[in-house]
């Protein structure tokens, strides 16, 4: 009796109820939480309004006429990468006057050579906690507020992905898994997904490719990720849709200034012909990123540099290297970097390192910072996968501007974030940052310049980029692509990536492209048969995304160059081929637009010594018909040695290399049972095989990993038969000059009958 009075007592029917309720709301709260998908609607399965933004000629009209009619802009903005693009969707929606030049191409430099990410950063927060650094802390949560508006804002081009931390120490479990919580309850109401803790089975069943020896489990979180350069390209369209002035490959030369010093315009030179004119207007904004010394110094010949710039790169391995659904993050590299393993647009990328570097247009990604990106894969991956230096696709630097603000005291060290400074002269700077940040960091320097540069009037509204959707959302979803297969008889591939490229603009792609003659598919012609690019993309980013070079639709419009260098190659005259027709190119000009795409292919990873084009026009098949003659019987030098990336074994002039230097290093030593045998001690390894052309760079940390790859870490000798294993794997995952062959005289060129 008295227990059924304890039981059905007051209390506990009031802690009973309590949790309940407790129970049901927290279940309602997980029910409906995560991700917040476009809804799908009948209007989503076809096309939106037509829109076709104007020409390039239309944009060069309006912006000369500033200079001529009096037609001042509001603001004039210098740089096409994320941060002008941001500023220029920000000030146009605001309805003021917009203008907008790039030197190059938009998002030609660091916009289109970041990590893919958005996110608030894990590593920071890690140091907000064990540094006690409050602006750390404030970074982070401002970075988590941006991830979730960025993801609502264009939501095909970025989503979410979950990412692995593998923990080989049963002491980190709780350490990460608390670190990633916390990262969890930052981000409040606008978090993606709950972290969690994995097993170890758990673990290798996602991640399949991961170590096993010595893992215990792993902790995943989620963080965004998003096509950097088609999301710039978004904002460049939104910013244009809202009555902005946009060019590409017009550069500043000189800033123009009235009798009391204050700055009211600019001199442009358009890249494309050289002619030059002047823009004027109330107010212009830096935003050129590494380069924004450059202007500044434009402005006052006596600045003093502010930025200090870093290189990161990045390397593109195939598929097969991960999931297609599960990233990976290293927090605690061999000399305490970060570095990402992530799947991106159907392959791999891996990143970045973080060294000083000089500032110049076209980094190139160093071949010993590669070599450690790939010692740090293979550190994490099982002991079956050969981490091979002939699989990375494509390699690339990007420069990540680091400020200084130049009102701080010489010495406060880096800024953290971003700065705003307003020159005396009122050239207003916003410098550093990152993508996940853009389009705060644009509101701040609007708000800036409305107030600096007296706009308030002029300005209709307050910032609206929190809720403005960028071009392509608006009749866009998830399976939008199945209609882009339903009317133009597409391959699956090929509609999931235009759909989730493009978004609703995708219809307007499609329009563009021409039938395949064939039973099925029916529409896109693809300009690589490994990727789902197609001719019809080429068309459009010439109509209506202001391409004017291979390089545009190579590097940016699609992304072919970042996820095989060789495969763009292959795209490239076919590329050249479309944009001839399109821009009314002649002979010479294709010409030289391919040689100038193939000099930035290099620059993309592509390897040393790849076949390149076959020769261009008439001329060039003579001149390269002659000189094979001229090799031939002997009068001309054989190519010279190249560097390429070994897929092979050996050919024969290499074998017999190999056999003489294993002769001169070997030795004779006694057999277990019965005569001595000719072996090379393994501390001779490295020397031995530096005297065989193709050999000499290889560095010790990749002979230990082959050593240890092919069990024989352990042993004291080796035989021929085991000399040439290793050789063969020390190719397989290293970059080697071809052997060297016999040099022959060099006939000039003057006297070679086909010179040019």
């Amino acid at each position: 009796m008295t227990l059924l009075r304890t039981v059905f007592s007051r209390r506990t029917l009031a802690y009973a109820s309590g949790g309940t309720l407790v129970g049901v709301g927290a279940g309602y709260w997980y029910l409906n939480s995560g991700p917040a998908y476009s809804s799908s609607t009948k209007e989503t399965r076809r096309p939106p309004p037509p829109w076709t933004p104007p020409s390039r000629v239309d944009m060069m009209k309006s912006l000369k006429a500033s200079g001529t009619s009096g037609q001042e802009f509001d603001l004039l903005v210098v740089g096409g990468g994320a941060t002008g693009a941001g500023v220029a969707v920000d000030a146009a929606s605001r309805g003021l006057r917009v203008a907008l030049v790039e030197r190059d191409d938009f998002s030609a430099g660091t916009s289109s050579k970041s990590t893919k990410l958005v996110h608030g950063g894990v590593r920071y927060l890690q140091k907000a906690i064990f540094e006690l650094d409050y602006e750390q802390y404030k970074l982070v949560r401002e970075a988590l507020h941006e991830r979730r508006i960025f993801l609502q804002t264009a939501p095909y081009l970025s989503a979410m992905l979950p990412i692995m931390l593998p923990i080989y120490k049963y002491w980190q479990v709780p350490y990460y898994w608390s670190g990633c919580k916390l990262y969890d309850i930052l981000a409040g109401k606008e978090n993606m997904e709950s972290s969690y803790v994995m097993s170890k089975g758990k673990a290798l069943e996602t991640f399949p490719m991961l170590k096993s020896d010595g893992l215990v489990g792993a902790v995943v979180y989620y963080d965004g990720q998003h096509n950097d350069s088609r999301m710039n390209m978004a904002l460049i369209l939104t910013a244009v849709k809202h009555g902005a002035t946009v060019l590409n490959y017009c550069e500043v030369t000189d800033l123009l200034k009235d009798s009391a010093s204050n700055l009211n315009g600019a001199r442009i030179r358009d890249n494309m012909t050289g002619e030059e004119f002047n823009v004027l207007a109330k107010g212009i904004i830096n935003a050129t990123g590494p380069f924004s010394d450059a202007l500044l110094t434009l402005d006052n010949p006596a600045h003093k540099p502010i930025v200090q710039p870093s290189s990161g790169i990045h390397i593109t391995l195939p598929n097969y290297y991960s999931p297609r659904k599960m990233g990976l993050l290293d927090p605690a590299t061999s000399d305490g970097r970060v570095i990402f393993f992530l799947p991106w647009q159907g392959n791999t990328i891996a990143g970045t390192t973080d060294s000083p570097a000089a500032v110049e247009r076209e980094p190139r990604a160093q071949e010993e910072d590669i070599r450690w990106v790939l010692d740090e894969v293979r550190r994490y991956l099982a002991p079956d996968i050969k981490v091979r230096r002939g699989d990375v696709l494509s390699a690339w630097s990007g420069l990540r501007p680091l400020v200084r603000n130049p009102a701080a005291a010489s010495t406060e060290g880096l800024v953290r974030n971003h700065m705003i400074h307003v020159s005396e002269s009122g050239l207003l700077t916003i410098a550093g940052g990152k993508w996940t940040t853009y389009r705060a960091m644009a509101q701040e320097t609007v708000d800036k310049a409305v107030k600096v540069f007296g706009l308030g009037a002029r300005a209709k509204t307050g910032c609206v980029t929190d809720t403005l959707r960028l071009v392509g959302s608006d009749g866009w979803s998830r399976n939008m692509f199945i209609g882009l297969i339903q009317r133009y008889g597409l391959e699956t591939d090929v509609a999931k990536h235009l759909s989730d490229n493009y978004g609703d603009r995708a219809w307007t792609v499609c329009d563009l492209a021409e039938p395949r003659n064939d039973s099925w598919p029916l529409h896109g012609i693809r300009l690589n048969p490994s990727y789902p690019y197609i001719e019809a993309e080429v068309r459009y980013a010439v109509r209506h995304e202001y391409a004017l070079t291979p390089i545009d639709v190579l590097a940016r419009r699609t992304r072919l160059s970042f996820l095989n260098a060789h495969a763009a190659l292959e795209a490239l005259p076919r590329v050249a081929d479309i944009m001839a027709v399109e821009l009314h190119w002649s002979r010479a000009e294709r010409a030289r637009q391919i040689t100038r795409a193939v000099e930035f292919l290099a620059s993309m990873g592509l390897a040393p010594g790849t076949a390149l084009l076959p020769p261009q026009g008439i001329r060039a098949r003579v001149g390269h018909a002659v000189w094979a003659a001229a090799r031939g019987i002997g009068l001309a030098a054989a190519a010279p040695p190249a560097l390429a990336y070994s897929r092979a074994r050996f050919d024969g002039a290499e074998l017999a290399a190999l056999k003489s230097a294993f002769a001169r290093g070997a030795r004779e030593i006694p057999g277990p049972a019965g005569p001595p045998e000719v072996r090379l001690v393994k501390p001779a390894l490295r020397s031995v095989l530096r005297e065989v052309p193709g050999y000499e760079n290889i560095s010790q940390k990749e002979y230990d990993y082959v050593l240890e790859e092919a069990g024989f870490k352990t042993r004291a000798d080796l035989d021929f038969d085991e000399f040439l294993e290793i050789c063969g794997t020390v190719k397989e995952v290293s970059f080697t000059p071809a052997p060297t062959r016999h040099e022959r005289r060099v006939i000039p060129v003057e006297k070679s009958g086909g010179g040019v």
